[in-house]
């Protein structure tokens, strides 16, 4: 199969292709971006790079990012992303890692997706134990007080995640939600230090909760693999002891879809 490179300026792009490159390019850059900025890639016209935009924003495809001029992934696309990372065959490999983890650990292991109101539960391996904590898949929990959620804020760009922070809702769900902007910016700086996302009974009372990402090709975060438990069962030092297998599941959760992109 030919693969096009994006950067193909001197060469004609088929009509039918401009759009996925368009999308592909959006998505590798992980960032919001401008048509003009894109378009210093593909080198089309003007009118037609920006009636290409307004074609995916008007599908859903993409939507424009607070300063109206760039970017991000729209709800069709994001749904897109997770509906391949659903599918039957990769989602197969990606359970028995996590099978296998949840097993090692001996409490519930789950995969978060960040999406714009929080993070999403794309899959999960329950404890064998009775009491436990309910949170199906396609649950959406908070940035701001839970370790996969305050992960994916620490792996943000300062800029990006002020902005985030100065609009985000910081409701108290326990007594030990953060709760001030300034105090919550610390804790993430110490957490993109340690590549380490904690709950100490922020979420949820009597729950704990450590996290480690999944990185992309790029280096970047696309999702964050977690271990909960009550706090009768773990300490949080306890659920931290547990950090070098779930980084090492998390690298086998990453080399899974290095794999599928290289199919």
């Amino acid at each position: 199969m030919k693969v096009v490179e994006l950067n193909t300026k001197n060469d004609t792009i088929p009509t039918n292709l401009r759009l996925l490159l368009i999308l592909e390019e959006i998505s590798r850059v992980g960032i919001p971006i401008t048509p003009t900025e894109l378009n210093a890639q593909l080198g089309l016209p003007k009118p037609t790079i920006h009636r290409l935009f307004a074609t995916l924003e008007a599908e859903g495809f993409l939507q424009r990012d607070v300063d109206g001029r760039s970017y991000t992934p729209g709800s069709r696309l994001r749904k897109l992303s997770t509906n391949v990372l659903s599918s039957l065959r990769v989602r197969t490999a990606r359970l028995s890692v996590l099978n296998a983890l949840a097993e090692k650990i001996g409490e519930t292991c789950n995969i978060t997706l960040p999406d714009r109101e929080g993070m999403l539960y794309l899959d999960r391996v329950e404890t064998k134990w009775p009491l436990r904590i309910q949170l199906p898949v396609g649950t959406m929990v908070p940035f701001h007080c839970t370790a996969s959620g305050k992960l994916y804020l620490s792996s943000l760009p300062k800029t990006a995640r002020n902005t985030l922070l100065t609009n985000l809702s910081l409701a108290a769900r326990t007594p030990n939600t953060i709760t001030d902007v300034t105090l919550l910016n610390g804790a993430l700086d110490r957490i993109r230090a340690d590549k380490i996302g904690t709950d100490d009974e922020e979420f949820l009372d009597g729950m704990v909760a450590v996290a480690v990402p999944v990185n992309d090709s790029e280096g970047r975060l696309f999702a964050t693999l977690a271990v909960h438990a009550p706090r009768l069962r773990m300490s949080l030092d306890d659920a931290k002891a547990h950090i070098p297998v779930l980084r090492e599941a998390a690298n086998q959760l990453a080399a899974l879809t290095d794999a599928r992109q290289q199919d």
